[in-house]
């Protein structure tokens, strides 16, 4: 049924987080590309001490420049997404009501590492990036992200016959993480991956406009094993 307490008139708020390096820039920019004609969109970027991303994302004209702005945090970018996210949910409330009414605001998380996640209480949902490069076996490393976030993207998988990585194997260690949650295998050169992702965000936005998604935290540290067997749930 329905949450009458949701308000499904703002804009949809979503996290993209993962480890440095991943491509979390570069999958808002494709996000943005496949979905300004039909979505109303904005961003929310976030570094410690520069708007680099902000002025990447304004350099590849994804969206008009004044849709895209930044955050800069000044410390640990986990604190700014996480802890306090005062100023993040300042400047998404700016950009909500300057270019009301909005679709979906993506907010970027500044490059932290895999115990990186986001506050329900600043978006609605997350997504969390890995890519080939960063190794095969990151998948099954664990973490919160890795193993909670609304949908985890393995991304750049293009490039994983030039760094010896089997893509459905990282996939199917992904599958298994995360007890069933969704997983893209993502490259900028596979129509049907996008296509996935897109269709994914869709699934999300009409759920959230029909009162019927809720904010899920991603919690504490996800459950992990150790080389002797034994296993930690840190619930």
């Amino acid at each position: 049924m329905p949450d009458p307490t949701r308000n499904p008139t703002r804009a949809l708020r979503l996290g993209i987080a993962g480890p440095v390096g991943t491509g979390k820039s570069s999958l808002i920019a494709l996000l943005c590309r496949e979905l300004r004609d039909t979505h109303r969109l904005g961003v929310i970027t976030n570094d410690i001490y520069t708007d680099e991303d902000a002025r990447f994302l304004r350099s590849e004209g994804v969206l008009e420049p004044e849709r895209i702005r930044a955050v800069e945090t000044g410390a640990c970018p986990h604190t700014a997404i996480r802890d306090d996210v005062t100023a993040n949910l300042s400047a998404v409330e700016d950009l909500e009501h300057d270019f009301d009414p909005l679709d979906v605001v993506l907010v970027e998380s500044g490059g932290d590492n895999l115990t990186a996640t986001f506050s329900p209480a600043l978006v609605d949902a997350q997504i969390f990036v890995l890519d080939v490069a960063g190794g095969g076996d990151v998948a099954r490393k664990g973490g919160p992200g890795i193993g909670r976030a609304d949908l985890l993207v393995v991304n750049k998988t293009d490039l994983a016959p030039h760094v010896g990585v089997d893509v459905e194997r990282m996939r199917a260690d992904a599958l298994a993480a995360r007890d069933g949650r969704p997983v893209i295998a993502l490259s900028r050169a596979d129509r049907t991956s996008i296509d996935a992702l897109t269709g994914w965000l869709d699934g999300v936005l009409t759920s959230f406009r029909a009162g019927e998604h809720s904010p899920v935290d991603p919690g504490p540290m996800a459950p992990h094993s150790h080389a002797d067997g034994t296993v930690h749930t840190h619930a």
